[in-house]
């Protein structure tokens, strides 16, 4: 599989207002500018953080020597309050922190863990202003006329402020679900030139600390405790695409009405496993020829155009959609196929497996029940 994905073992929201509190065990992340009662902004910022180990051994033993890309992905929950167009930023993490076991809500509070002043328990390790490890300098933001400072702190590198820095744009009726590319970031992490503590997620410029009543955008993302199929995730791809057509073969199908099944399925995969389907393919109105053998003994292969996609069976969202570059079907002497990593998956869910391609200038998906689970 081309399109592998990882999943955090940490996060958490920090909160203004709250300098101390700590929801390191609350199922939804939160960016927000919300003015309280007393006019004084709420601004919070969340973390997030993929172990090093996982990342390592993507690169190493799944991608091998081919390219590579990375988005840092994360899915809306709710979004209020932004009739202005809206931009996020992103940054590596300078300081390393703890999760903590606090949920919004506490009472009392729990303050074990990483919050908007400190970078673990309460009152122990507050989060550096400024400063460098290595060659690497980091910085932190905060409202100079606001008493509480902290909100974390993120490296920007020696050359300015844009090295590290990743944004994405929103508008009133823009898809919020959070897909950045983020390869420059974790390619530091994998060679160990940037410690890897993980991203933080924040409103840029003014969005934050801004006292004006029509300027509190809340934007909330499921996180790595949800309980929903929605968890962020660091999402690699890479082309793995061989085949031996070169796209003029008698034995490709040019009829879009053909047969197709799905072999190398039992249906039932443990979130180790690595399958490769493959694809059976005969045209379903053979034309009428004088010849001395069957002709289903012959193996037929699609269009180099063909593509799969992944959908989870129960909300029918795609969980990797079709890709051009990504999850094109290669083909050997034997058929056309594809490889799937199952633990870049959710595992105790039912999924779907479709099939796109483009035959005689129709482009169909055919999607005949080809279903599989992964199980713990």
């Amino acid at each position: 599989m081309a399109v592998y994905k990882i999943f955090p073992y940490k996060d958490a929201t920090l909160y203004s207002e709250a300098v101390a509190t700590n929801t390191g065990l609350d199922a939804i992340s939160e960016v927000r500018n919300y003015i309280g009662i007393t006019g004084t902004p709420d601004v919070t910022r969340f973390l997030t953080q993929f172990d090093i180990d996982e990342i390592t051994d993507v690169v190493e033993n799944k991608i091998g020597s081919n390219d590579w890309d990375v988005s840092f992905r994360n899915f809306i929950a709710e979004a209020t309050g932004l009739s202005f167009a809206t931009t996020l930023e992103f940054f590596p993490v300078a300081q390393t922190w703890e999760n903590g076991t606090g949920e919004f809500g506490d009472s009392p509070a729990t303050t074990d863990g990483v919050s908007w002043g400190y970078t673990n328990i309460s009152g122990s390790t507050s989060w550096s202003e400024s400063g460098s490890v290595g060659t690497e300098l980091y910085t932190s933001s905060y409202n100079p006329q606001y008493t509480d400072q902290g909100g974390g702190n993120w490296f920007y590198s020696g050359s300015g402020i844009a090295s590290y820095r990743v944004t994405q744009s929103f508008d009133l009726r823009s898809d919020k679900d959070i897909d950045v590319g983020v390869k420059t970031i974790v390619s530091k992490w994998y060679s160990g030139s940037l410690p890897n503590y993980g991203f933080i997620t924040k409103f840029s410029g003014s969005s934050e600390f801004n006292t004006s009543l029509d300027i509190q955008p809340t934007l909330k993302y499921y996180s790595v405790d949800t309980n929903t199929i929605y968890p962020p995730q660091l999402e690699f791809k890479w082309r793995d695409y061989t085949s031996i057509l070169t796209g003029s073969e008698s034995t490709i199908v040019s009829d879009p009405n053909i047969k197709m099944s799905l072999a190398e399925n039992p249906g039932r995969f443990y979130q180790d496993s690595v399958n490769r389907f493959r694809l059976n393919i005969s045209p379903l109105y053979p034309a009428r020829v004088f010849q001395t053998s069957s002709f289903y003994v012959s193996t037929n292969y699609l269009p180099t155009a063909s593509y799969y996609a992944i959908k989870d069976l129960d909300t029918n969202e795609y969980v990797i959609n079709f890709d051009n570059q990504y999850t094109q079907i290669s083909a050997d002497s034997t058929s056309n196929y594809f490889d799937i990593h199952m633990n870049g998956l959710e595992p105790e869910r039912y999924y779907k497996i479709q099939v796109k391609t483009t035959i005689d200038g129709s482009t169909r998906i055919y999607d005949d029940n080809y279903y599989f689970k992964i199980v713990n």
